[in-house]
């Protein structure tokens, strides 16, 4: 599962599960209010978390790709070279 699905069904889950908490909770405006303030900044927090996690994969990842680029471009440079004293 790639962590953009995984991303996209958590948030659908926590908005579905936020929107049923709510319809189905006996509690004043003023407390369902306080409660959707908390859930945004619970959530926003979450997300801001996974954010910077992608982030770090990212980079991650770009730098392996940097690395397997420099070494696919020592190789060829190498080939060239032995090719040149061959002939």
């Amino acid at each position: 599962m790639s962590v953009g699905k995984f991303l996209a069904g958590f948030a659908v889950g926590a908005t579905v599960g936020a929107v049923v908490g709510l319809l189905l909770a006996p509690q004043s405006g003023e407390e369902t209010r306080e409660m959707i303030a908390e859930s945004s900044k619970d959530l926003y927090d979450k997300a801001q978390d996974s954010v910077s996690e992608l982030q770090e994969k990212a980079s991650e990842v770009m730098a392996n790709l940097q690395e397997k680029g420099d070494e696919l471009v020592e190789k060829i440079q190498n080939l060239v070279k032995k090719n040149e004293k061959s002939e």
